[in-house]
């Protein structure tokens, strides 16, 4: 079948460039090769065979409603996600208490969960949701957690100006040092831009902070490096290090038509990809596995027992490092620093 350009004439097999931003500040590469068939020992601390992240995505209230200033209400992600049509131009108060529940309920009982574990988990926090909630970023703050970015508001960043993006970006940073007293080393949007990590970037560079990691890559079972293209004429390129989160061990596909039916449906999947991984990493392929949950979902009491089963279940297996991203990224830093060239990673 032949292809044609607008004007009707014949094109190539190949198709034509379309990308607007390719060769600008905003064009991060993409790498198919990776770290290959050979793969790369991390070294984990004290030999783990495996390092586990989990991941609680707090973003309650922060989610689309007029009340926050949006064209119409939330209709994602929320137990009639399917059948539910946003309300436009006022409030739909049936995913506003589902909302609700997680950071009234949920978040608790996920965080006691892993507490009484004594295992430290990251939190993807809006910065909006954490304002309407002091005692949650408060707990955060505390028993080894760590809090990253989600972004100043769960929303959707594609089609934004980059000056607006750019003000969300710098609003989080205040927002999250005013909640927690701290501004986040690590970032996972979900919902970015092709200009996102070039602004996340950008905005962190500006203002002397350190970011140690992002998250919005799903492209392999270790961190990697990424040239920053803003950094190529750079006497001295920092890179970008590349902590990737997981959307198939992860608690959003209770509400997908081709995810999870019931509870035991998430814990068998998450113990398989953990047996799985862990078996390379006793093979001398250590990897990464990431968990993510979110208060709303796995917080409710039908799919708590998932996280909970498989929470118990390696905590009785040896030589797991349950940590936060950060340690994670702290630990990557050192023993594979970024070398100028993300082929080397």
């Amino acid at each position: 079948m032949s292809t044609h350009n607008p004007d009707g004439s014949a094109a190539s097999l190949d198709a034509a460039n379309i990308d607007p931003l390719q060769g600008t500040k905003y064009d991060f590469s993409r790498d198919h090769v990776g770290y290959g068939r050979a793969s790369l020992d991390p070294q984990w601390p004290h030999g783990a065979k495996i390092a586990v992240s989990f991941v609680i995505n707090f973003e309650e209230g922060s989610e689309r409603s007029v009340q926050n200033g949006d064209a119409q209400s939330e209709n994602r992600l929320w137990e009639q996600s399917d059948n539910k049509p946003a309300q436009v131009g006022a409030r739909s108060l049936n995913p506003e208490s589902d909302y609700d529940y997680g950071s009234r309920v949920g978040v608790w009982r996920l965080l006691d969960c892993f507490e009484e574990h004594k295992m430290p988990v990251t939190v993807f926090a809006v910065g909006q949701a954490f304002e309407k909630n002091p005692a949650v970023a408060a707990a955060f703050c505390q028993n080894g957690h760590e809090i990253a970015s989600h972004g100043y508001r769960w929303v959707t960043y594609n089609g934004m100006t980059p000056e607006l993006e750019k003000d969300y970006v710098q609003r989080q940073l205040a927002s999250l040092k005013a909640t927690t007293g701290t501004y986040p080393v690590g970032w996972y949007y979900g919902a970015l831009s092709p200009r996102s990590k070039a602004i996340i970037h950008e905005v962190y560079q500006e203002m002397g902070l350190p970011l140690l990691y992002e998250s919005d890559s799903y492209a392999d079972d270790l961190p990697y490096w990424v040239d920053v293209p803003a950094e190529e004429d750079a006497a001295d390129p920092q890179g970008m290090l590349m902590v990737p989160y997981s959307y198939d061990c992860n608690d959003v596909k209770y509400h997908a038509p081709s995810g999870w039916s019931t509870t035991s449906d998430f814990e068998a999947y998450l113990k398989t990809a953990f047996d799985v991984l862990y078996a390379e990493g006793q093979r001398g392929k250590p990897k990464m596995m990431s968990i993510g949950l979110h208060c709303r979902i796995s917080g409710k009491a039908g799919r708590f027992a998932a996280v909970q089963n498989f929470v118990k279940y390696i905590a009785a297996k040896p030589d797991v490092w349950v940590s936060t991203r950060k340690d994670i990224a702290l630990h990557w830093r050192d023993k594979f620093p970024y070398r100028g060239n993300a082929a080397q990673s």
